[in-house]
């Protein structure tokens, strides 16, 4: 569409200075509440029909919320934040330094645990994708309060099995533990974006992730000490309390979420716009219909994620290698290195503790460097670093213990590799898709990372009870383990490899600038569109006037201002068709997490009487 069609001002791209899609928006009657935007009368008292959503703020609204104060109040939601994930994050790490505990406690097997641990990524393979929408749909507030709602009463479920020495009451709570924990990761990263997504993303977004990391640090390094000083029950008991406070503090999140929005100068969420939209809907018709257009174009439908591109879909491949290669053995660490080193219960659970130290240090390094590069590129090549940080944790443990001795030189590779990725993962994700489709990115990323992690705990656990094979007079827990180290370096190996492949494409998808008119675009499927379908649009100018990776993948599909990017080209048919086939491959990704869990649970989950006498369930 050329310019001469609109009446007034021309098309306008507002982009964040971190991380942000490009929002695009005309003065034009019909188009102007498509911009993701606010009300900027709205702290004024101004009821004008002329009244639509916009951001950043108008000079006026600038001038009533002071710099200093909005500061103020985003620190205030960064701790709000930050709180929630506190008592997720120690109790997802309670179990891993007190394996060898429950087995001589409860007389749990390698598969056991590991079903114990699967049992809360479990439904993490499609909770995510779930919190994504509800953020969308419900808002960060009301999201979060049913997640960690959800988390702490799974962890009163978990705390009764434990005490009465139950590990399927156990598991079932860690189950329903599960249910709420992606979406409240989900439900933090969004908030933390919507707050400051142009206001220093990356040092706000390692902040976050910080807490939760240093949480799940306390969890590692005091498990096993409160267990001997006071009982087997304690660090239960102390993560059943850390997630009352955790949900605690999101009630207080959700009595001040709208004095925080309001003094921060926040961009409405969707069904914020809609309740705005019903209030002003008895002073103006006109106003409440515009908020209400744009709250719908702030949902988001999980039926246009195979319209994400193919940049996205090689981000989604990456994850489920991170999932593979990262939860599972921080989880398994202690144990394999009491085993492997021949540590005691106390040595090893400390030095696999280290694993999680990282991330406190190098998250806020990481994130103060992600905002001053401001460079995609960059971002990969940090990833790359941390890859190869882990594969060489990986050689390090692989190789004989007669020759490294010590295990600390491959805990602190590790911890280092770690330390920053995760938060790349999440920062990068702006860089992919627009604003409005960052929360359900958010949760497909951590539903395929979970998917990954999944299978192969479950899978680890089997390996360390059987891979000794038929043929072994007896069993050699240092072979097995070997044998898994030997899988963990061949995977992180396809993990750099798969980084090498996402930079590649990311810059042919940056290249391709001379591909002809394709008339199968996004817009062109809207009903109310007049985009000539023959006639490539005037994009020019726009794509002058920024960064290419600046712009989004997917345009509004009821924008017509910019019909298609010739730049990124993803409306082409063959994209869109190997979008539909990666989206079933995921599903049935998630779908083999699930058989594999619910058949190796069925076949060996005991009940506590068939542990002590040793009995395998259900094996014919």
């Amino acid at each position: 569409m050329n310019r001469s069609r609109h009446n007034s001002s021309p098309t306008t791209a507002i982009a964040s200075n971190n991380f942000s899609a490009v929002l695009v928006s005309t003065d034009d009657p019909d188009t102007a509440d498509t911009a993701d935007s606010r009300i900027t009368n709205n702290r004024l008292g101004s009821t004008s029909s002329q009244s639509i959503l916009e951001y950043p703020p108008s000079p006026a609204e600038q001038v009533r919320i002071s710099p200093t104060r909005a500061i103020c109040v985003r620190t205030l939601a960064l701790l709000c934040a930050c709180s929630l994930s506190i008592g997720s994050h120690y109790a997802s790490y309670t179990l891993a330094p007190l394996k060898s505990r429950l087995s001589q406690d409860l007389g749990t097997s390698n598969t056991e645990f590991s079903l114990l641990i699967s049992a809360f990524s479990l439904n993490s393979t499609w909770t995510p994708l779930v919190g994504g929408v509800l953020v969308s749909k419900l808002g960060t507030t009301l999201a979060s309060i049913l997640a960690t709602g959800v988390v702490f009463l799974g962890q009163l479920i978990l705390l009764v099995g434990e005490t009465q020495g139950s590990v399927r009451l156990m598991t079932f709570g860690l189950w329903t533990y599960g249910l709420g924990l992606s979406p409240l990761a989900v439900v933090q990263e969004s908030i933390i974006v919507r707050f400051f997504y142009s206001h220093g993303l990356g040092m706000s977004m390692a902040m976050g992730l910080v807490a939760g990391k240093f949480a799940s640090f306390l969890s590692a390094r005091t498990s096993y000490p409160l267990s001997v000083t006071f009982g087997r029950h304690a660090p239960f008991y102390v993560a059943a309390a850390l997630t009352g406070f955790s949900f605690i503090m999101n009630l207080v999140y959700m009595s001040a979420s709208h004095w925080l929005i309001a003094e921060s100068g926040t961009v409405l969420e969707a069904s914020e716009a809609q309740q705005e939209a019903r209030r002003r809907a008895v002073y103006s018709l006109s106003e409440a219909k515009a908020l209400e257009k744009a709250a719908k174009k702030r949902r988001v439908n999980l039926k246009d994620v195979p319209l994400l591109g193919d940049v996205f879909w090689a981000y989604i491949g990456l994850n489920v290698l991170c999932g593979v290669i990262w939860s599972p053995f921080t989880h398994l660490a202690a144990n394999m290195l009491e085993k492997r080193y021949h540590l005691n219960e106390a040595d090893a659970s400390m030095q696999a503790s280290y694993l999680l130290a990282g991330s406190i240090i190098l998250y806020p390094v990481s994130g103060y460097l992600i905002d001053r590069i401001n460079n995609p590129r960059a971002t990969i090549r940090m990833f790359m670093l941390s890859s190869l940080l882990t594969m060489l944790c990986y050689v390090w443990l692989a190789a004989p213990p007669e020759w490294t001795r010590s295990p600390l030189p491959g805990i602190i590779s590790f911890a280092g590799g770690v330390g920053f990725s995760p938060l790349l993962l999440v920062v990068i994700v702006p860089t992919i898709v627009p604003l409005k489709y960052v929360a359900t990115t958010l949760g497909v990323h951590k539903a395929l990372e979970h998917t990954g992690s999944t299978i192969f705990q479950t899978l680890a656990g089997v390996w360390l009870d059987n891979g000794y094979g038929l043929e072994a007079p007896e069993r050699d827990d240092a072979v097995v383990i070997q044998h898994l180290l030997y899988a963990l370096v061949f995977l992180n190996a396809l993990q750099l490899i798969s980084l090498e492949g996402l930079a590649r494409l990311n810059e042919r998808r940056r290249g391709r600038d001379s591909h002809p008119y394709c008339p199968e675009d996004l817009s062109s499927t809207s009903g109310d569109s007049s985009t000539d379908a023959s006639t490539p649009p005037n994009t020019e100018t726009f794509l002058d006037a920024l960064p290419v990776e600046r712009a989004p993948l997917l345009l509004d599909p009821d924008s017509d201002a910019i019909a298609w990017d010739s730049t990124h080209n993803v409306c082409r048919a063959s994209e869109k068709r190997r979008g539909r086939i990666y989206t079933w491959l995921s599903g049935l990704l998630i779908c083999t997490a699930w058989v594999l869990f619910l058949s190796t649970a069925w076949l060996l989950l005991r009940s506590r009487e068939e542990r002590d006498t040793g009995i395998m369930t259900h094996v014919i």
